[in-house]
């Protein structure tokens, strides 16, 4: 590995609506290094990656590539600078195939036909994705391709523009063991064989300790710390990133549950290209029931479905005691206690361009708690949200007004929870409920569906991250090709669970 400092930004500040994002913070990282970037949720990672990549400006402070100074006025100059950053919720156009999305990002193909230009493009990325060592079919539609899939295609897009410090925002956060392993595996080599500099910005410690060659650690908008990972162990680096973070609870190994609470019965796809294929599951009053699987083998749809969103299927999703929960209305549900937590917060559970209160309070406006929808009482509105923001501990809430656009990932989480959670819930159904959280609120989310779970609700928990349906799960279901092709009850055998992910056909 190289010496040369690839990228270097000093003292740098920045400010929104008055707060203070970042204060003074600094980062380094070599050519030739898997650089990884620890911290809290807000605590400052997003926005100084922001600023390196030309999306913010800094208030204060200096950025340098190759030791030169740079003033980046935006992502073409940071792209100009070989800077290129995959971000948490792709940037990509679902509708178009991977060649058009690369295409668009492409400065340097100006010449020939659209057809011509989209043919070199296709040539580049099977080339780029075999140096790689993985494949993407060049004229896929985005919205056809799994999540490790359109990952790779966000990856080729930055390399395939010049991109040779690569920064990657929770990138293992919605992969599973094996495409995590290939994921990380491939752009350490290109670190370490190419020469390039990788950013690796992660809540997941064991990433951190098998990939980092180094390891920066940020809190409350300031750098705390940059070591070797290989020098301190996992506990000290958790102390570092949240301080003294609360000790996981053990489950226990068998629970007695209650009656069924929500039968699933032969639920098929009603399309040409079925995903879902026959999936049946019982859930019980006072337990969890953890869904694991490779990713793309029907899990969202299956979330989708019993949430309520306009999934076309078959079958019987029966709340017992009210008949199909599809003819639910969305007043029905939220009176029945139905909590629902989708996997991406921001297209399917909160309104981005609507304050946190209104985000709040639509969870409950159609049950007249705030009045007329032509004249809400917004003292009270604004009472239940502070209360809970604060249960909650929803951070980086200037103002009750400000958009939850504006709430980092892990924060608008706690957001839909709180929510969610508004009233005493009797059915959870939850999809990948820590993805992009740090630890402290990992655990705090957990301990959330354990108290549900504790209080008599059922709870259906989908999660592609098999450490947390082990965790949380009291028995688990393993989905694969559109139907759950196993169960296991705790305590169950880990091995086990990973083979009938990948081996069933």
């Amino acid at each position: 590995m190289s010496n040369q400092n690839a990228i270097r930004l000093d003292s740098v500040s920045k400010s929104f609506d008055g707060f203070k994002a970042l204060s003074e913070a600094s980062f380094t990282a070599r050519w030739g290094e898997v650089h990884a970037l620890l911290g809290e949720n807000g605590a400052g990672k997003s926005s100084l990656m922001n600023i390196a990549a030309g999306l913010y400006a800094p208030e204060t402070g200096s950025l340098f590539i190759d030791d030169n100074a740079v003033r980046l006025n935006g992502p073409l100059d940071a792209a100009a600078q070989g800077i290129g950053m995959v971000h948490q919720h792709f940037k990509l156009v679902k509708p178009f195939t991977v060649a058009e999305n690369i295409l668009l990002g492409l400065r340097n193909l100006q010449t020939g036909t659209y057809r011509q230009r989209l043919a070199q493009v296709a040539e580049q990325i099977t080339a780029m994705a075999a140096s790689l060592g993985f494949s993407i079919e060049p004229h896929a539609r985005v919205d056809q391709l799994s999540v490790a899939e359109q990952q790779r295609v966000e990856i080729l897009k930055v390399l395939l523009a010049g991109a040779r410090i690569l920064i990657l925002d929770e990138p293992t956060a919605v992969l599973t063991d094996a495409e995590a392993e290939n994921l990380l595996t491939t752009v350490q080599n290109f670190a370490h064989q190419e020469g390039a500099a990788v950013i690796l910005v992660t809540h997941k410690m064991n990433d951190v300790m098998r990939y980092a060659d180094q390891v920066t650690v940020m809190r409350t908008g300031s750098t705390v710390a940059s070591l070797k990972p290989q020098t301190v162990s996992v506990g000290e680096l958790v102390k570092l990133t949240v301080g003294d973070a609360p000790t996981p609870p053990q489950i226990p190994a068998s629970r007695a549950a209650g009656e069924v609470k929500l039968a699933v019965r032969d639920l098929r796809s009603s399309s040409d290209a079925p995903v879902l294929r026959g999936v049946n599951l019982e859930l019980r009053s006072g337990e969890i029931y953890g869904i694991a699987g490779v990713g793309g083998n029907g899990q969202s749809e299956l979330a989708g479905a019993l949430m309520g969103l306009p999934e076309p299927v078959s079958g019987e999703m029966e709340l017992v005691g009210e008949g199909d929960l599809n003819s639910l209305s969305a007043a029905r549900r939220r009176e029945l206690g139905i909590a629902c937590i989708p996997a991406d917060r921001y297209s399917s559970a909160l309104a981005a361009p609507l304050s946190i209160s209104d985000n709040f309070a639509m969870g409950d406006v159609h049950s007249g708690r705030y009045g007329p929808f032509w004249f809400l009482r917004r003292k009270r509105i604004e009472a239940d949200t502070a209360a809970a923001v604060a249960e909650f501990d929803v951070q980086g809430v200037r103002s009750l007004q400000q958009k939850a656009a504006l709430l980092s990932g892990g924060n608008a989480q706690k957001l839909v929870i709180a929510r969610e959670f508004a009233r005493i819930p009797q059915l959870v159904i939850v999809h990948s409920p820590s993805r992009g959280l740090d630890v402290r609120a990992t655990l705090a989310v957990h301990e959330r569906l354990r108290s549900a779970r504790d209080a008599g609700a059922a709870v259906l928990l989908i999660s592609e991250d098999l450490d947390e349906v082990m965790a949380l799960a009291d028995r688990i279901g393993v989905m694969s090709a559109g139907r759950i092709i196993g169960e296991f009850a705790q305590p169950a055998d880990r091995q086990a669970i990973g083979q009938a992910m990948v081996n069933h056909v």
